[in-house]
């Protein structure tokens, strides 16, 4: 395989009025861009809706959490594993998390800042102590501290990392040793087009008011955008390879990854607006260069008068054609899943020379992952 292989995912999803991410006056995240104001979404609060979709098709056992708690969760399988009682395994943890250098927070059992780390290395971490909890459990604060501050408690968490912490990463900054570099960079996602901040204002009727009784029982506003967003990811193949150490585990964390990425959705102010859809275009490309974001087709906000998702996707084909061609940088391969009409239309055609014959998403995923197991394999 070379030395540097890239995922790169593109999205056009068109999402009607909605609050997905909000900012800290409650509306909906905005961005200027090409002189226009553009409705945004946080490469955060996408990444999060992201690996909240891992849990339903992985078994969450096989991910990772991020909490300020591990202290409280490793307390429960010290519970569970031992005969020691509740109290004795809170010391026990408490004393192992001591022993990492962990900087402790200003609640009692919490760290100072949240830990991202995977749940089979906190069973790990258990393994350690689960023959000896009960003699640890008689021991005194000051002897149970040493009596585990020289067992691998930071190596259970610098080893077999789950796919979730290997796609995002993990920074502890005052313990260096503790960090995972990210294989994976997501962007704002951005609408193709100028969006205007709108609000809804809303009145809740109180049903129990009697007849003569006038006006509302509570009165507010929401603010809201609709907008056809592009979005953009990008894996870096071989570093998954680096941090889970295993071929087929970084493709299958590829796979896992375009598949939750894709169907995910933030789900902010979801009771009020329903706003999940699904993305209209979805491409990929495997680069040994460098990730390419395709933002500049946007730079020019795309006008109403043509259909704006029909000329996002035109626009994304023209982009990526004319810079492949400009730079001879043709990729490995390339893929796409698309609802823009045959490839009889003027956007089919365009979008089939450019990404290539459209697929069904399920093609998609495995024409990406035979690409990527025959690269690893040195095919």
């Amino acid at each position: 395989m070379t030395d540097r292989l890239y995922i790169d995912v593109h999205i056009l999803q068109t999402v009607p009025p909605a609050n997905l991410n909000r900012d800290d006056n409650g509306n909906p995240k905005e961005a200027y861009f090409g002189g226009k104001r553009r409705s945004r979404v946080s490469s955060q609060a996408w990444k999060r809706a992201t690996r909240v979709h891992f849990a339903e098709t992985r078994d969450p056992q096989d991910l990772a959490t991020r909490t300020k708690r591990i202290s409280a969760r490793l307390t429960e399988g010290i519970t569970e594993r031992t005969a020691v009682t509740a109290e004795d395994a809170r010391r026990i943890a408490d004393a192992l998390i001591k022993a990492t250098g962990i900087s402790p927070g200003k609640k009692d059992g919490d760290t100072a800042y949240l830990l991202f780390y995977g749940r089979r290395q906190l069973d790990g971490i258990v393994d350690l102590v689960a023959e000896t909890a009960t003699d640890l459990a008689a021991l005194d604060t000051k002897a149970l501290e040493e009596a585990v501050k020289n067992l691998p408690v930071k190596e259970q968490l610098q080893t077999g990392h789950p796919a979730d912490v290997a796609l995002f990463g993990r920074m502890v900054a005052d313990i260096p040793s503790l960090n995972v570099d990210a294989a994976t960079q997501v962007a704002h996602a951005l609408s193709t087009h100028a969006a205007e901040l709108e609000f809804d204002y809303y009145t809740a009727v109180d049903d129990e008011n009697t007849a003569d009784e006038t006006g509302a029982g509570m009165i507010g506003t929401i603010g809201f955008n609709s907008a056809t967003l592009y979005r953009y990811a990008t894996v870096g193949l071989h570093q998954l390879r680096d941090i889970l150490g295993d071929d087929k585990a970084a493709v299958d964390a590829v796979d896992l990854f375009v598949d939750s990425f894709t169907r995910s959705m933030p789900t902010g102010y979801g009771n009020s607006f329903a706003h999940r859809t699904r993305p209209s275009l979805v491409a990929v490309v495997v680069r040994t260069d460098q990730p390419v974001n395709l933002v500049s087709a946007y730079e020019n906000a795309v006008p109403a008068s043509r259909g704006i998702v029909a000329e996002s996707a035109r626009r994304l084909a023209t982009e990526f054609a004319t810079a492949t061609d400009q730079w001879g940088d043709e990729p490995l391969y390339v893929g796409i899943c698309h609802t823009l009409g045959a490839e009889t239309d003027e956007t089919g055609q365009e979008l089939a020379k450019a990404f290539g014959a459209n697929r069904t998403f399920a093609a998609l995923r495995d024409g990406l992952r035979a690409s990527l197991t025959e690269r690893v394999n040195g095919n």
